[in-house]
């Protein structure tokens, strides 16, 4: 046997050998074999995935939320923890007179910000959210106003849905950028611009051409969305992964009311010895042959020897049905990162602790998608566009700012206020940490939605204004809050016979 003969049956052995090993101690989940066999995956870029099934997703998703309580309430629910009166800027800048001017100049443009007059700019964040839950992505389109129009800045803000951008649109732009979905990217991939329809494709109550397009530059438009892979282009909607499970339990519950409607449709047989016998004074026959006989509640009807009535016995559903309910709204939750009790409103079984572990995960998601979401690609860029507007249109007189924005840039977004889980406790905790110098008073007035500075004046001016009318007002002593070591809450979960103590330490 020459070399090269060796080297190649070495090869093969060795080959062999690699195939055997991967075969036995491989990756469970790479196998094909068996059980595994008829599952077929994809290693299509999620910008293909999107591009290819992203409208029917979206479509699916919006009617879903249309028709199904369930996500319909996960909807509302998400947006009012997400968003709540809005997440409102407190600016850093040192001047506390011109910090002043500034914010509220802020709270007199924030009035007339939706260029749809609907809302305000706390409400805009309110539909914001909504559609990045159920269409995966919103834009938003600076719109520059005149000085004649009157308005306080001359800025207005524009909410574009999802489908005014088609993921169809992937060309080459006669400017010679790649247009992606919709998008116009240039050679380093940076975003140039957005080709939206110029109507809403899906409004019949629009006329004229709905086919036309317009391309906006990419500096006049934000796209609001949550990326889940890094290059992803467009949004998903978030509640995605819970759309066939929330679909086919909609169809469930349905056939299960349709099974009651029928089995409440309470019938009886009689058989009759002739048919001359009228036993129960039922009618001349229809059009099939048959005669009906009507009963009255409480009546007992005696019948002649020989005669019966047979009356019908419906199925019932039996003692599946809520477990089987529950187990698969326990999977659509959390394909959505939502409480089981955020979604469907039971509280039957839940408790004060497991409402606390199910808040404070779900708080944690939130604050995740407040900061890198909503702040960042929303709340953030509008402050910095809204500055400038203010400026040039003489509304703010900013020293240096066009030398150097960044100090009036600088702003601190304070998100709404968490309602408290246990109020005594949590309180009690805040004064702890404070105490300890672990948290300053600043973090604990911003934790319930106020700007610092406002709020000790306004501190100041209550204090002032009551030493002037004679009010003294005693603060409790720090012993006074410790007195109760037990919530309500926990004395409820400890005396309510209705509450199964295996059930106290449950989680939903």
């Amino acid at each position: 046997m020459n070399l090269f003969s060796r080297i190649g049956a070495a090869f093969s052995a060795a080959t062999g050998r690699l195939a055997m090993a991967s075969s036995m101690g491989g990756f469970e989940g790479a196998m094909s074999k068996r059980r595994l066999i008829a599952w077929k995956a994809t290693e299509e870029n999620i910008n293909s995935l999107v591009a290819e099934g992203g409208d029917l997703l979206r479509a699916r998703s919006r009617q879903i939320v249309r028709s199904n309580p369930y996500a319909a309430n996960a909807a509302n629910s998400f947006v009012a923890n997400a968003i709540g009166d809005g997440i409102r800027p407190s600016s850093l800048i040192e001047d506390v007179d011109l910090k002043q001017n500034v914010l509220q100049l802020w709270k007199d443009w924030a009035l007339e910000a939706d260029a749809d007059g609907l809302t305000d700019f706390y409400g805009m964040q309110g539909l914001v959210a909504n559609a990045l839950f159920e269409a995966g992505e919103c834009f938003v389109r600076f719109r520059p106003r005149r000085l004649s129009d009157g308005l306080t800045v001359p800025l207005q803000l524009q909410l574009l849905e999802s489908e005014m951008l088609p993921l169809s649109k992937t060309e080459t732009a006669a400017t010679g950028n790649a247009v992606r979905c919709g998008i116009e990217f240039n050679g380093i991939g940076q975003r140039m611009a957005y080709h939206f329809y110029r109507k809403h494709p899906g409004d019949n109550t629009e006329m004229g051409n709905k086919g036309e397009i317009v391309r906006v530059p990419s500096s006049e438009v934000l796209h609001i969305y949550r990326p889940q892979r890094p290059g992803q282009i467009r949004g998903v909607p978030w509640i995605s992964a819970a759309l066939v499970k929330l679909f086919l339990l909609d169809q469930y519950d349905d056939a299960e009311l349709d099974r009651k409607k029928v089995a409440a449709l309470f019938a009886g047989f009689i058989t009759k010895d002739s048919l001359e016998d009228k036993l129960m004074g039922e009618g001349a026959p229809n059009d099939a042959g048959a005669s009906l006989a009507g009963l009255s509640p409480g009546t007992m009807q005696v019948l002649l020897p020989g005669e019966n009535i047979t009356f019908s016995t419906p199925a019932d559903v039996g003692g599946s049905y809520e477990p089987f309910q529950y187990r698969n709204l326990l999977a659509a939750c959390a394909a959505m990162g939502m409480p089981y009790t955020n979604v469907t409103g039971d509280l039957k079984a839940a408790n004060y602790s497991s409402i606390r572990a199910g808040t404070v995960e779900f708080r944690r998601r939130l604050n995740q998608f407040q900061e890198m979401t909503m702040i960042f690609q929303l709340c953030r860029p509008i402050w910095a566009r809204w500055l400038e507007a203010a400026v040039l249109s003489g509304a703010l007189r900013l020293p240096d700012f066009a030398r150097d924005q960044r100090p009036y840039n600088r702003v601190k977004w304070i998100k709404p206020k968490w309602e408290w889980v246990d109020p005594l406790k949590d309180r009690q905790a805040e004064q702890i940490a404070q105490q300890m110098k672990w948290k300053a008073p600043s973090d604990i007035i911003e934790a319930e939605g106020n700007d610092v500075d406002e709020t000790m004046q306004r501190i100041a001016t209550d204090q002032a204004r009551m030493k002037e009318l004679g009010i003294q007002v005693e603060a409790p002593s720090a012993g006074t809050a410790a007195q109760s070591q037990q919530t309500p809450a926990d004395e409820n979960a400890a005396t309510d016979p209705s509450i199964d103590p295996a059930q106290k330490d449950q989680t939903l």
